[in-house]
């Protein structure tokens, strides 16, 4: 009788393990998910750029300095990490390169630039928007890791505390900052 009792217990505890493993990969999953999805729309986003830069060109071919600066910095970024600095020097970089627009009142008024200006500015909603999925899915994640019964397993089956999508160092002081506008 006794060790019907124990296989019983051991069986309970067997399928709650394999329950809080599943249910933890299932979560783990949406995490590289979110990882993946701001992979791709930083693909996007460098993909973009080259077009935008030879729009830029036919206008303001003498910029050069600016255009090889955003040059620089996609290929800075395309290397690097997704968190890294050169993300960020590629924002500034591109930020100076559509500033020429205002600059430029035939680059402004082109159709290519316009165009080209609007998908960036898709590309970098649906970036903030894919920042914001991979924050809700690590709170996820990490809230089932960190629950009751879980918490006594989730180090055992190793399953480590995932990172939320913060601001890297060169983004910090940029964020709290008014933004400029003019017409």
């Amino acid at each position: 009788m006794g060790f019907w009792v124990v296989l019983g217990i051991l069986a309970v505890l067997a399928v709650l393990v394999i329950g809080i493993y599943n249910n933890l990969v299932g979560l783990r999953q949406g995490v590289r998910q979110g990882v993946a999805d701001i992979d791709a729309q930083l693909r996007q986003r460098h993909d973009l750029i080259p077009n935008l830069v030879e729009t830029v060109k036919g206008y303001a071919g003498h910029e050069s300095q600016t255009l090889e600066a955003v040059i620089a910095a996609r290929n800075a970024a395309a290397k690097g990490a997704p968190s890294s600095g050169d993300e960020k020097q590629l924002r500034v970089a591109l930020d100076n390169l559509l500033a020429l627009g205002e600059a430029y009142p035939d680059l402004k008024a082109s159709a290519n630039f316009q165009s080209l200006q609007a998908e960036l500015g898709d590309v970098e909603d649906k970036l903030a928007a894919a920042r914001r999925a991979l924050n809700a899915a690590v709170a996820r994640f990490n809230s089932a890791r960190e629950s009751f019964p879980a918490v006594v397993f989730a180090g055992m089956l190793g399953f480590a505390e995932a990172d939320f999508h913060r601001l890297d160092d060169s983004e910090q002081g940029t964020v709290d900052q008014v933004p400029r506008i003019s017409f």
